[in-house]
């Protein structure tokens, strides 16, 4: 079986940023672009928690969808099984300096979101009690400040 793409990627070299993962056309000539959101260091930093990245999970996938200007190419937002990082789709071709704006703003919204959670009651999500407000904002926060906020060659473009 051939290796898929996202396994290409030396891990080990890896660094906190904003990748193109991949781009993709559909049959209607679309592009979607798929973005590596990568909050941790693969094997060298501890994964994220689950529950905080359910959190950011659902804080994100609602600042998103609701972006005045990103709204509707928004495809998807979710967290990788890795917990390292998420995974953002959006119709369109991008690079990642195209999205670096929006990534800050919807971590600035992470990182200073009081109140209820967006979708986590019983009705709205599968695993409702599965999230943690204080650790998702200390998350975003820590990749906001150190990473977001100065983002380099290397948070914006794969290892070779």
């Amino acid at each position: 079986m051939e290796k898929i793409a996202s396994f290409t990627i030396n891990h080990l070299d890896l660094k906190r940023g904003i990748f193109v993962s991949r781009k993709d056309t559909t049959t209607s000539g679309d592009v979607i672009t798929t973005f590596d959101i990568r909050m941790k260091e693969p094997n060298r930093e501890e994964a994220a928690d689950g529950a905080a990245l359910h959190t950011i999970e659902h804080l994100a996938a609602t600042f998103l969808r609701n972006h005045a200007q990103w709204k509707e190419r928004i495809i998807y937002w979710g967290p990788m099984g890795c917990r390292t990082g998420n995974y953002l789709l959006i119709n369109g071709d991008y690079s990642s300096t195209d999205i670096a704006p929006l990534m800050r703003e919807t971590f600035e919204f992470i990182a200073s979101f009081e109140g209820e959670i967006p979708g986590a009651t019983a009705r709205d999500c599968g695993n409702y009690t599965y999230n943690d407000l204080d650790l998702a904002r200390k998350e975003a926060k820590k990749y906001l400040d150190e990473v977001l906020m100065n983002l380099q060659h290397e948070n914006l473009n794969y290892p070779q």
